[in-house]
């Protein structure tokens, strides 16, 4: 697959990378606050705001189960109140994709459950992504696959196994766009944990399927590695400001960092080209500045070339270097001033 269409917006090898704002619950449930988020993220140059489409209740029950790692951004969270407090409320949804749509932005979300399905078809979204979480839910998968609308998919916490059954279950389907994004499911993410080097590799067992990168580290350098090896798809979390707290906050990037992600995904993109060897046409003038034979002291006629009166320099108007051995030795047919780029002619 050499590309796909998600509401006009060409994403692929050939096109600069899809960059997605994941607001999740950086919104800190207040609606100005998303809409400003939105805004902020379009100013960056973002292509795209993406939500997640639940409720405490599609996700779990009350009591089932409370986080304990001591190294989880929530340890001491109640699953269910922590839902609680992330969700995006359904009806701040078209409020949301209104203004994205005003300012030229794609919105879309992750659904959670089949109501959620139901719920984003009304809305009209473009296109589905799957959260890592949920690629082993057939029957979600089945639900978005059947929408015919393009499918963005993580596969963080998965085997091979699930990621092939995941992507069966969407292609028999429906789903004809489709593309896998490499996912660390910790938050934050370490470098050394993404294992970006799968992505040739995915995109090689999955064929018709474009590859990207959900990311979860800080800084810049993992997806602008992941561009570098064929990610069309850089999906981060996006905040106005970490220090104002919020469920995701503590892994997300701010306005400023956004933007030097647009500009330097989309700078090593154009950076990978294509397999080039000779001079290019941009490189015209630089050939001038390669070394070359010339005269150094002045020769007569009938004088011979040697190393005291001729010097391998720059700029590059004379024999090349590789001539030097050959002219050596010979006599000049005429006078030839110093500083003259030596030519056959004259010997």
């Amino acid at each position: 697959m050499k590309e796909i269409n998600i509401a006009g917006r060409k994403i692929g090898p050939d096109h600069k990378p899809f960059i997605i704002a994941e607001m999740s619950g950086n919104h800190n449930q207040s609606l100005d606050r998303a809409l400003e988020i939105v805004e902020a993220a379009s100013k960056a140059g973002a292509d795209a705001i993406k939500l997640q489409t639940y409720t405490a209740e599609t996700m779990t029950i009350r009591g089932a189960h409370t986080i304990e790692d001591s190294e989880s951004l929530w340890k001491g969270q109640e699953l269910f109140e922590l839902y609680e407090m992330a969700h995006t409320p359904w009806e701040w949804h078209q409020a949301i994709f209104n203004r994205a749509k005003e300012l030229g932005m794609i919105a879309f979300s992750s659904p959670f459950d089949a109501s959620a399905v139901d719920f984003l078809e009304s809305l009209d979204v473009p296109a589905y992504k799957v959260a890592s979480f949920e690629n082993t839910d057939h029957p979600l998968l089945k639900k978005i696959a059947q929408t015919g609308k393009p499918v963005i998919m993580s596969t963080g916490v998965s085997s091979l196994t699930d990621i092939d059954e995941a992507v069966g279950v969407l292609k028999s389907n429906g789903c004809k766009e489709l593309v896998l994004l490499k996912c660390t499911s910790t938050y934050p993410a370490s470098p050394s944990t993404c294992n970006i080097a799968t992505l040739p590799h995915l995109a090689q067992l999955f064929e018709n399927t474009l590859v990207g990168l959900s990311d979860h580290t800080m800084g810049l350098a993992v997806p602008i590695t992941a561009v570098s090896l064929g990610a069309c798809v850089i999906e981060k979390h996006f905040t106005l400001s970490r220090a104002d707290g919020g469920v995701d906050s503590a892994f997300s990037m701010e306005p400023e960092e956004l933007r030097q992600l647009v500009i330097e995904t989309e700078r090593a993109s154009l950076a990978l080209g294509k397999v080039q060897y000779g001079v290019q046409k941009s490189e015209e003038k630089s050939k001038n500045f390669k070394r070359s034979i010339y005269v150094v002291k002045e020769i007569l006629p009938g004088e011979k070339l040697t190393e005291k009166n001729t010097r391998i320099i720059r700029p590059g108007f004379g024999l090349e270097p590789k001539r030097y051995d050959e002219i050596l030795g010979r006599t000049a047919t005429q006078k030839i001033a110093a500083g003259t780029p030596l030519h056959w002619q004259f010997i």
